[in-house]
């Protein structure tokens, strides 16, 4: 009866992992490789074939969640609604309350009929008797049997905690991030001030987290991810079987379980696998089908991620909880996977740049950092996709509640940065997607620029790198660098000399007392070394021939 117990309570399976020609029983481990079946035939092989009643139950239980995803985004215009008609009286909600308790317990009947279908199914017993025995014992061994199998994430074991070697920053339960100083008032005023923006407050409150987070991250909607369900199962399967995936949940100081995916290539001949990669998808990716691929085929090492709420990972995607969603795997890369800062490269994609700049902020000695089609802050791009009246609202909500300040967080690293730009990029333009000029990749360039480089980006530099930046053809841009006639050699020796054994941190002062031509050439020279066009729009995926690390001297 325990075992019957737990195949009503366990979770979903939908695949199962095993060499191809094995006997029956749990295969070997997660980046173990078959023998293949010969004739190029594939060495893993993936199934799993509930039988007829768990298959009707499941089907039925996957409709009934649809239906109540449908509802809870319905459900503030049917109240709305029924209000306006008259229908929220007790003499109406009594027997609809009625009818809800009927229809719970069919529902609770057929999730029995589905356990009862899994108990009799011997595929589906010796998976939950692996899954019981890695809650149990969580060995080693009893976690490779599990990483067979993918399931319903919830109920997989978790792998690693974000105070494993001790708690980071003083023990608070929430990393630090970078907020705007307080403004200082006098205490009457300062009352009666809250007082009257206190409604104003409120309906930022309501703006961030109804309307503006579902916009920010339309990955997090469940309606969506129950789409996109069999894409990402094959994307995971991918992972696991052709390229050795090991799966694992992390969690981070917030309490949020966060679903990673590790590939490890320190072994194979090929030198750039002994590099991490770590990837942070945009609003609407899953590690799964995501950027991950890109550093992946071009083979490196890579360690993909989904933020709160997204698949298998629990939470709400807003600032604070990405923010400690990132540190606990880069706590888990450094110390788990026991990789060398110097050999984690952090590559982000669109809304990814948030946790990637961070990451870069909060763990300075990361090897290089790699934002493709990023922007330096939400606000601007808020303000072109809602209305012009709602501009102090949606102000004051990405500033209090959304602040994704990507360029100011960028400007607390040090090392190696690249920028990748998206010539037909039209996601973060603030006019038309023809419109380069207007890319706000362009302004985080700068702002990287300007505080790296303050001397050499005043009036002459700026000036030359807008004019680069704002060239809508490759030819434009030539034109531009012949008549600035940069000296890659010069620079490179008045740059190396300034820096010499010291490795001064930024910024820098040279250029104070340079010539204005010497100023553009190393203005341009900069520009061009940290951004790399790629002619494409915003969801092209960027080719593994186009991945490179960033410049350094």
């Amino acid at each position: 009866m325990a075992k019957l117990l737990s195949c009503v309570l366990g979770p979903r399976l939908y695949r199962v992992h095993r060499p191809r020609g094995a006997a029956p029983g749990p295969a070997a481990g997660a980046g173990a490789q078959g023998t293949g079946g010969g004739r190029g035939e594939p060495a893993w092989d993936s199934y799993y074939q509930p039988r007829g009643l768990e298959k009707h139950t499941d089907s039925v239980l996957a409709l009934a969640s649809v239906l109540w995803s449908i509802s809870y985004y319905a459900s503030p215009l049917a109240v709305f609604y029924l209000y306006r008609k008259g229908l929220l009286t007790m003499s109406r909600v009594v027997p609809l309350s009625h009818c809800a308790a009927t229809v719970v317990l069919l529902l609770a009947g057929v999730a029995c009929l589905r356990g009862i279908g899994r108990w009799s199914n011997p595929q589906y017993v010796e998976f939950i008797s692996v899954l019981e025995d890695s809650h149990r014992l969580g060995t080693p061994e009893v976690k490779r049997k599990l990483a067979q199998y993918t399931f319903d994430f919830r109920s997989w074991p978790v792998d690693f905690r974000w105070d494993s070697a001790g708690p980071p920053w003083g023990g608070s339960r929430d990393v630090p991030l970078l907020r705007a100083p307080p403004r200082h008032r006098g205490a009457a005023r300062g009352f009666l001030g809250a007082l009257r923006k206190l409604p104003c407050q409120l309906a930022s409150l309501l703006l961030a987290h109804t309307l503006g987070r579902r916009m920010l991250f339309p990955g997090s909607v469940r309606l969506l991810q129950k789409a996109l369900l069999p894409v990402l199962l094959q994307g995971q399967a991918r992972l696991v079987e052709e390229c050795g995936g090991q799966r694992a949940k992390l969690l981070a100081c917030d309490g949020n379980e966060i679903d990673t995916m590790f590939v490890d290539r320190r072994d194979g001949p090929d030198p750039r696998g002994k590099t991490l990669v770590i990837c942070c998808e945009g609003n609407a990716g899953f590690y799964e089908v995501g950027c991950l691929s890109t550093p992946l085929d071009a083979g490196y090492s890579v360690l993909g991620w989904n933020h709160p709420g997204f698949a298998g990972s629990t939470g709400v995607p807003l600032p604070q909880s990405e923010a400690n969603a990132m540190d606990v795997v880069m706590r888990y890369a450094l110390q788990h996977l026991r990789f060398a800062p110097r050999d984690v490269v952090l590559y982000a994609w669109s809304i990814g740049g948030f946790t990637a700049t961070w990451a870069a902020m909060s763990y300075p000695d990361v090897g290089a950092l790699v934002l493709d089609a990023s922007f330096d802050d939400l606000v601007p791009l808020a303000l072109k996709v809602l209305p012009r009246s709602w501009r102090e609202l949606v102000t004051r909500t990405v500033r209090e509640h959304l602040n994704l300040n990507n360029a100011e967080q960028l400007c607390r690293y040090q090392g190696p940065v690249l920028l990748v730009r998206r010539t037909k990029d039209e996601i973060i333009t603030t006019t038309v997607p023809d419109d380069i000029a207007s890319n706000r990749g362009n302004d985080l360039l700068l702002k990287l620029l300007q505080h790296r480089y303050p001397k050499i980006m005043a009036d002459e530099g700026i000036r030359i790198v807008r004019e680069w930046l704002e060239a809508a053809t490759p030819a434009e841009e030539s034109a531009v660098s012949q008549r600035c006639a940069v000296d890659e050699g010069w620079c490179r020796s008045v740059l190396g000399a300034f820096a010499g054994d010291r490795d001064p941190p930024f910024p820098w002062s040279l250029g104070e007392d340079m010539a204005a031509e010497g100023r553009r050439q190393l203005a341009l020279f900069l520009a061009q070394k940290h951004l790399q066009n790629f002619e494409a729009t915003h969801c092209t995926p960027l080719p593994p021939q186009a991945f490179r690390l960033p410049w350094s001297l």
